[in-house]
């Protein structure tokens, strides 16, 4: 179990700092371009470019969980590794992949990593939604 974390923890720490490079990357991408936003369309413009590099981000993460596992030995192809990346980080947990016993334990570690990223992801969404949401009601009484 020692190896597992020895492997798996640099892992969860590099997406951790990715996913922190990421956010504050897209939150200054969402403020110069709502600071020109002079009406709706270039509002719902600067939300649909935070949410692309959101997910941009999420796809490098479970890129380089893929080159783990393949570096490992755990899979024929990158392809195959990506993909049962893709399904441990989102935990969607489909099981028709599996690890070998040695390293299975990185697919849990994986899985709390990737709920955990893409949660950031969306409380960054959601706060840029509200930000927009703000400035478009600011004018209105409750």
């Amino acid at each position: 179990m020692f190896k597992v974390l020895l492997i798996g923890m640099p892992i969860v720490w590099g997406n951790l700092f990715l996913q922190a490079y990421i956010n504050v990357w897209s939150i200054r991408y969402y403020l110069r371009k709502s600071r020109r936003a002079q009406c709706g369309t270039q509002g719902v413009s600067s939300l649909f470019g935070v949410i692309t590099i959101l997910m941009f981000g999420s796809f490098l993460q479970i890129a380089l969980w893929g080159l783990v596992f393949r570096w490992l030995g755990e899979f024929p192809s990158l392809e195959t590794a990506i993909y049962h990346s893709g399904v441990n980080f989102s935990t969607l947990g489909y099981g028709d992949l599996v690890m070998s016993e040695q390293w299975r334990l990185l697919g849990p570690i994986e899985a709390i990593n990737g709920a955990l990223m893409i949660s950031l992801s969306g409380a960054t969404m959601l706060a840029l939604l509200q930000d927009q949401l703000k400035g478009r009601f600011k004018d209105y009484d409750a």
